[in-house]
């Protein structure tokens, strides 16, 4: 299989750079990152991808049993760092992405040397003393919307994903996102997203690793950052000034200088 065509793989960048691989969240493509890859690229091998099942991936390669779990996800990471021949990379999965990268880590370790988790969440559901941010009652009801009207839902939800109702274009790129995803895709992707827990994997993860969430985040409140950071052996924990789920869109500067920072102390 053409792994590359598959899953629409793109590199940009200087050819002998660090590697570092951005991994889109639900709903999204690899577009997403458009705004933090080319300053990635200027010291940074970047390679940017799709999901089967998101922007110009191939989507006749999509099939629910595969993508109805995190480990469909977590094997595509792992197939295009295999066809790319990646060792040592620096992954960095915004949100569901994040978890997914969390499994590829644990699968196989040799191929990555940091681990960035961009507004992750293991856990959406409010489980005892852990805040997910929603109740099993709400992530059922968002299910049950998105099933009956997929257009209807994602531009109620992207808006209020996003954040930042004073940039009303932000909310709406997002919105062009969801709505280019075909809704029987989006739905399965949808219950892989919210009603997977992954927080048992946290404590496997073996490489440094930076969580880096957004002080005002409605889909992964702060007290999920805090909990994926205690839960990673010495993680580091950022927490931007900005507000939203999306911070490679609405504080790209602030996103890069997070990473770049990290990696930077790496190198060292």
């Amino acid at each position: 299989m053409d792994i590359r065509r598959r899953n629409n793989v793109s590199v940009i960048g200087p050819e002998d750079g660090p590697v570092v691989v951005l991994a889109h969240g639900f709903g999204c493509d690899q577009n997403l990152w458009r705004l933090v890859a080319p300053a990635l690229a200027v010291d940074y091998r970047v390679v940017l991808f799709d999901y089967v099942g998101a922007g110009r991936s191939d989507l006749t390669a999509w099939s629910a049993e595969r993508y109805s779990s995190l480990d469909g996800y977590a094997e595509d990471v792992l197939d295009v760092c295999r066809e790319l021949d990646l060792r040592d990379a620096v992954f960095v999965g915004h949100s569901v992405s994040a978890m997914a990268g969390v499994m590829a880590v644990a699968k196989e370790p040799g191929r990555f040397g940091r681990l960035v988790l961009l507004t992750p969440s293991p856990c959406y559901i409010d489980d005892g003393g852990y805040r997910g941010g929603f109740s099993r009652e709400d992530i059922d009801e968002l299910l049950e919307s998105l099933d009956a009207n997929y257009l209807g839902w994602s531009g109620a939800m992207a808006p209020l994903i996003m954040g930042n109702p004073d940039r009303p274009e932000l909310g709406e790129e997002l919105t062009d996102a969801f709505c280019r995803t075909d809704p029987d895709i989006a739905r399965v992707f949808a219950r892989t997203t919210f009603l997977s827990d992954s927080r048992d994997d946290l404590a496997k993860v073996s490489v440094p690793t930076l969580v880096v969430e957004c002080a005002q985040d409605v889909i992964a409140p702060r007290e999920v950052g805090a909990y994926v950071h205690a839960a990673i052996p010495g993680s580091r924990l950022v927490t931007l000034d900005a507000t939203g789920h999306c911070p490679q869109l609405s504080a790209p500067e602030a996103t890069v200088e997070a990473i770049t920072a990290f990696l930077r102390d790496g190198e060292r």
